[in-house]
């Protein structure tokens, strides 16, 4: 595995896109709550478990009969939206989004945005003038969409641009829209990601903002 200074240390980017649960802030409890009940009310087994990073109604769409899908994709929206206790800012989140131009950076969640809204309020990181949501696409993570257009609202070529995610559709997602990889451990291992570098978390990294505007990635941590 590589970390960001060695593996970007020839290369600038023009803007980070950012995932946000498991990469900027933690809702991981919250969310394994609200699937566990919605579960619990589908019928399903006390082992159920979700794939961290997947669209909401992805995985609705995999789970109940067509003529249910939006009923039951309104109702685990409800949960979600009901419960952010124990959501939290990750360690040296709020720091780095801070050090970066606001016209450089951008979240880019598979969250709808009502709940994005709920969550950036409960841990107060701040939202970033670009915020690409559920809402915003018709192709979830891990098809390119959701990146694609979060380099093109910033203004910015997908391939200048620097992804930092947390799971595996997260970072395919990325990789297929152009965008360099960075890896995070949060919902997943650094081992289970595949990435063009890796980091235990975004307190591991610093930008450093050129005259030109341009970011250059910097190791915090030997």
């Amino acid at each position: 595995m590589l970390s960001p200074g060695l593996a970007f240390a020839d290369r600038t980017f023009d803007a980070i896109l950012f995932d946000m649960d498991g990469t900027l802030i933690s809702s991981i409890e919250a969310v394994d709550r609200s699937w566990a009940l919605w579960a619990r009310e589908h019928g399903f087994g006390e082992d159920f478990r979700i794939a961290h990073g997947t669209p909401a109604r992805s995985l609705v769409e995999r789970l109940v009969a067509p003529e249910q899908v939006e009923a039951a994709l309104a109702r685990v929206t409800e949960i979600e939206l009901s419960d952010t206790d124990g959501v939290r800012v990750l360690p040296g989140a709020a720091e780095l989004l801070a050090s970066l131009p606001r016209d450089r950076h951008a979240i880019v969640t598979s969250c709808t945005r009502d709940l994005a809204a709920v969550r950036i309020a409960a841990t107060g990181i701040g939202a970033p003038e670009v915020v690409v949501t559920a809402d915003d696409i018709t192709r979830g993570k891990p098809d390119p969409e959701p990146f694609l257009r979060g380099a093109e609202l910033l203004g910015f070529a997908p391939e200048r641009c620097l992804v930092v995610e947390d799971a595996p559709a997260g970072l395919a997602s990325g990789r297929a829209a152009g965008c360099a990889t960075l890896a995070v451990a949060g919902t997943h291992t650094l081992d289970e990601l595949d990435a063009d570098a890796h980091a235990s978390g975004v307190d591991a990294v610093a930008v450093r903002v050129n005259a030109d505007g341009s970011l250059t990635l910097v190791d915090r941590r030997p």
